[in-house]
């Protein structure tokens, strides 16, 4: 076995194209934009190596010169705070043990040539609502930008080491579903009060929106994990990329005496478009695309976020948002299903939120964690409370 690095346009297509021969015959893989793959690997286009951080990747090839592997690896100095922590991602393997622990090892190397005494994955090189977490159960048709895998990967990371550092749990449930009577109870206790409102985002007055969202989030998550405020442009750019797909009907926001105090932002499951594009996006997928969103409109919406300010959690706020955003959803969409983007298991809370929902579990990823001093344990992640 050897290893190519990915340096020209022929490794860069190789890495991309390896994957559709692994997966040809799984009717449930679905073949990411290689865009959306590339951004990543993309200094000009991803900031993380602006912040000093970097990337590389390999293609393995057998002794045939078949390719039956790949993988990247990352160095983020804002992951894990000052922990030596490094990073794998986009790993593809035959079932073959070997092939895999090659893979690993390459990566282990370069990390530690880096300083990294640890590496995470499969994570992103840039932000945890893409290309996070091993698929362990639910293997049907992913969400967009969600990893997708063979269950067989799960051996070929435990028996090289791995261990568990968080599961990540999706939940999902029809649009129909009928909630139980206690949400409707604090629905109607906040609706009562004349000082609340719930709408949904309206595009003739984004800028309106996009600041009510930053300031929300500021509030409610940005103290999460040591994390830092959203600048306003960092959210300008979050809706400008959403912009082409967005449903304003299911994008809703909750104010008390007309201050922001909750938002609930959702899309349609994109991958029911890009299916069928076969991972490019020139002008001819481009146009097929616009023609499956305007007549074979997505069926699912995902949750992307949700966020209540902290005088307002536990008090009903969320349950209102919730129905008031199912009530059109129901009455006036197309949607038959939701599903939420993962939530990590370090975070009650939200779980908690989820079940009280009738949510159930619809699929589980997993972020596993290897010392490179293997007597060291690997402790799992710290929960929110």
């Amino acid at each position: 076995m050897y290893t190519v690095e990915v340096k020209n346009n022929k490794s860069r297509k190789q890495f991309l194209n390896f994957p559709a021969k692994l997966y040809e015959n799984d009717k449930n893989w679905i073949h990411p934009l290689n865009q959306d793959i590339e951004k990543v690997f993309n200094p000009k286009k991803n900031k993380v190596f602006k912040r000093g951080g970097k990337a590389i990747r390999w293609v393995l090839f057998d002794g045939n010169d078949q390719i039956i592997g790949r993988i990247a690896a990352f160095v983020n100095p804002k992951y894990e705070g000052k922990a030596a922590v490094g990073g794998i991602g986009f790993f593809d393997c035959i079932n073959d043990q070997t092939a895999a622990n090659y893979l690993f090892n390459q990566a282990k190397e370069w990390l530690q040539s880096h300083g990294m005494e640890t590496m995470d994955g499969p994570i992103n090189f840039g932000e945890r609502d893409q290309w996070w977490g091993l698929l362990v159960d639910g293997f049907h048709e992913p969400l967009y930008n969600m990893n997708y895998n063979f269950a067989y990967y799960i051996d070929l990371f435990e028996n090289y080491g791995f261990k568990t550092y968080f599961n990540q749990e999706c939940f999902s449930l029809p649009i129909t579903q009928k909630l139980q009577p206690k949400l409707h109870d604090r629905h109607e206790a906040i609706a009562k009060d004349k000082d609340f409102k719930a709408e949904h985002l309206q595009l003739n007055n984004l800028d309106k929106y996009i600041q009510d969202f930053v300031t929300i989030y500021n509030k409610a998550w940005a103290s999460h994990g040591g994390g830092k405020d959203m600048p306003l442009s960092q959210g300008k750019l979050i809706f400008k990329s959403m912009k082409p797909v967005i449903d304003p009907k299911i994008v809703w926001f909750v104010y008390y005496k007309n201050e922001p105090v909750a938002f609930w932002l959702n899309l349609p499951d994109l991958n029911q478009y890009f299916k069928h594009l076969n991972g490019n996006f020139g002008l001819f997928h481009k146009l097929k695309f616009l023609w499956y969103k305007t007549f074979k409109k997505s069926k699912r919406v995902i949750g992307i976020a949700f966020g209540v300010v902290p005088e307002w959690q536990g008090k009903g706020v969320d349950n209102f948002m919730i129905i008031e955003g199912q009530k059109v959803m129901k009455t006036q969409l197309s949607y038959t299903d939701y599903e939420m983007q993962w939530i990590g298991d370090f975070n009650p809370k939200m779980i908690n939120i989820a079940k009280g929902l009738g949510a159930h579990l619809s699929r589980k990823l997993r972020t596993y964690r290897y010392h490179f001093d293997e007597s060291k344990p690997v402790e799992r992640h710290k929960s929110l409370r």
